[in-house]
């Protein structure tokens, strides 16, 4: 057995259909709303203002039609894997089966950066919503638990103080944790009933927000470039495309619950493309208005999406619409709030689930595979990921951690696109419920796109994802490589 040797994909089967298995508790409806859960967050809600005024302008707009055309491309790809292999590990348990083992533990390392850092991302913009709503109702958080260390927090009285641990983003992650602990069928149904808040709430700002558009504030679309790239110009669009691509991360946290899915080869197609078609049309519309309320040089803060909302509140000051409105901008930073908590619980279900295929595998150490024998949760893993959710959030700038997230989910699809080819070219009679369309052109596209946003990300974002992966590669010859139980098997 070599560090190449692909596992058969019945034998990955068959190991999810065991005495201690997963419950198969949700439907296609549980599977859209996870997409969505996990889809509709810090990206849309935090990340595009910020990019906006870093890097894209009004041309945001143009930034999240790119991202959204490159996810659609791996989601189809994600479809036929999730519908063939419906077994937890998602990117993992693909790469796998394809690829062999060792991509396998490079990709299941690598997603730790998709979902353990992406929660913690998003506890970070659930803190500065949370701040922001608390300040409308007169409270004020001490400014040194309110944000990630160093990051200089603006006082009532105009002057600033800096902060040194992000107390609300570490709290909001042990009670995410407490629920997924207790089980998957609580954590679908909590998840389904805030998506829905959450999309009345864009619907919402989308509706409302049209009314008070300033055509001046798209002026201009693009802005000229700095000289650097990445800061506005076209330049910036790509890169903008880049970094909002976290907002389109969640579609894929779907096929980590494939294992739970009742009729897996027929609703986690659904589940993963239908969430992203619905939430690609809410994200360019919410966009454009968002950049047609507010002058975007206003949206670098931590809740961006709540100063146009403010903005459309100020318009109104003094008229007839100005108590509507005020609720209104307290209503939307509650739905916010709602919200980011829900993207929470979807990729904080996802990531103990990748910890669990690999520890099955031999790859981590037993006990982060064991499944809980009443709730039917990773209860171990959860734990852990819970851990690490909360030191990364309590101490970690949230731009950080937001490009760590994007270029360690765009690797993560170039292999799954990888992996299609490879799986089509090695295994063509193998059934397929759902079969990526335009074989080998869409898997190809989707890997050189993906590859080419990766490209336009700093390069402070590649050091860090060459670290990791030094440290990972690391683990797996000094661990998983002596521990595999396929290697062991041969």
């Amino acid at each position: 057995m070599g560090l190449f040797t692909t596992k058969p994909i019945d034998q990955l089967i068959a190991g999810a259909q065991g005495e201690h298995g997963l419950h198969r508790v949700l439907g296609s409806l549980n599977l859209v709303a996870l997409g969505i859960g996990a889809i509709i967050g810090t990206g849309i809600f935090v990340l595009s203002g910020q990019t906006a005024a870093a890097n894209a302008g009004p041309g945001i707009v143009i930034s999240m039609v790119i991202a959204g055309v490159t996810s659609a491309l791996a989601a189809l790809c994600y479809a036929e894997f999730a519908s063939t292999v419906p077994v937890a590990g998602s990117a993992y348990t693909y790469a796998y089966a394809t690829l062999g083992e060792l991509v396998a533990w490079i990709i299941g390392w690598d997603l730790i950066l998709e979902y353990a850092l992406g929660a913690a991302t998003v506890a970070v913009g659930w803190s500065g919503n949370v701040v922001s709503l608390l300040a409308d109702l007169g409270i004020a958080l001490p400014a040194a638990i309110s944000a990630a260390p160093g990051t200089a927090v603006a006082l009532a009285d105009g002057t600033t103080a800096t902060a040194v641990f992000n107390l609300p983003a570490v709290l909001i992650t042990v009670l995410v944790t407490w629920l997924l602990i207790r089980g998957v069928r609580e954590s679908a149904t909590a998840n389904t009933i805030i998506v829905f808040v959450k999309v009345a709430i864009i619907l919402l700002v989308i509706a409302t927000g049209v009314a008070f558009i300033r055509p001046a504030n798209y002026a201009p679309f693009i802005p000229p470039n700095t000289g650097r790239f990445g800061e506005f110009g076209w330049s910036g669009v790509v890169r903008g495309a880049a970094v909002i691509f976290f907002a389109y991360i969640g579609f894929d946290a779907v096929s980590t619950a494939a294992q739970e899915a009742r009729n897996p080869q027929r609703d986690m197609p659904r589940g993963i493309l239908g969430s992203l078609v619905i939430c690609t049309v809410l994200y360019v519309a919410v966009s454009a208005v968002m950049v047609g309320l507010v002058r975007y040089t206003a949206l670098g803060g931590p809740a961006p999406m709540a100063v146009a909302v403010d903005a459309a509140r100020d318009a109104t000051a003094g008229g007839a619409w100005a108590g509507v409105m005020r609720a209104m901008s307290l209503l939307v930073k509650i739905g916010i709030v709602a919200g980011l908590s829900s993207t929470m619980v979807v990729n904080m279900l996802a990531q103990p689930r990748i910890f669990m295929a690999m520890a099955q595998d031999g790859l981590m150490p037993g006990w982060a595979g064991r499944v809980h024998p009443r709730r039917g949760t990773p209860h171990v893993a959860t734990l852990i990921t819970g851990a690490i959710v909360a030191l990364a959030a309590g101490f970690t700038p949230i731009a950080v951690l937001g490009q760590l997230v994007s270029i360690g989910t765009l690797l993560a699809f170039v292999i799954v696109s990888l992996g299609v080819l490879a799986l089509r070219r090695h295994q063509p009679a193998l059934h397929r419920p759902f079969r990526t369309p335009g074989v080998p052109y869409i898997p190809i596209a989707s890997a050189v796109v993906s590859t080419l946003l990766m490209a336009s990300l700093p390069g402070s974002t590649w050091a860090r994802l060459v670290l990791w992966m030094a440290i990972g590669v690391a683990l797996y010859f000094g661990y998983g490589a002596r521990h595999s139980r396929l290697r062991s098997s041969g």
